[in-house]
């Protein structure tokens, strides 16, 4: 590793490759909770989250499993699962924040991306986020990108979860 008295040892979160600092703190000098969504090999996660002094704050979070108590029995990780998780922290949101900012963190800003569709989610229940529409479709959505390859009726449990949670 080098040395001397003009090497600067990068901050270990950045190291690791797991945070972006300038990035955090253009989003903090917002001054508005961020809607924080993650990926995982297995879930998709969204977090509404304050920033603190001490730290931060975390109002809410909502994994793609508590979808399996509203009848959803596909993958937690695909798109429809991610914008239904929005949709639900969107909805749990109410009483603890009105407007957010996106944080996607580390994930690559594509279109279609499954982070965007837990974005529409949340806007679509009740948060408001600025957030370009044309980043994400709605077939794409609802799974019918989905129905070609597995032969399972994702679009009409979907709509069934969907209903569940905005009741």
């Amino acid at each position: 590793m080098a040395s001397g008295p003009r090497y600067a040892v990068r901050f270990r979160r950045r190291r690791e490759g797991k945070t972006n600092y300038q990035k955090r703190v253009k989003l903090l000098q917002s001054g508005m909770p961020r809607l924080i969504v993650r990926k995982s090999n297995k879930f998709v996660t969204v977090q509404i989250t304050s920033y603190d002094v001490a730290g931060d704050k975390t109002l809410l979070t909502v994994n793609s499993a508590k979808l399996k108590g509203f009848g959803w029995n596909h993958s937690y990780k695909n798109t429809p699962a991610a914008y239904l998780v929005g949709l639900l922290a969107g909805k749990l949101a109410k009483g603890k924040a009105q407007v957010a900012i996106a944080d996607i963190g580390l994930h690559n800003a594509a279109k279609g991306a499954k982070v965007f569709a837990a974005v529409k989610g949340a806007i679509d229940g009740g948060l408001k986020v600025q957030f370009d529409a044309s980043m994400i479709q709605a077939d794409r959505i609802a799974g019918k990108h989905i129905l070609a390859h597995l032969k399972k009726d994702i679009p009409k449990d979907f709509e069934a979860v969907k209903a569940k949670i905005l009741k």
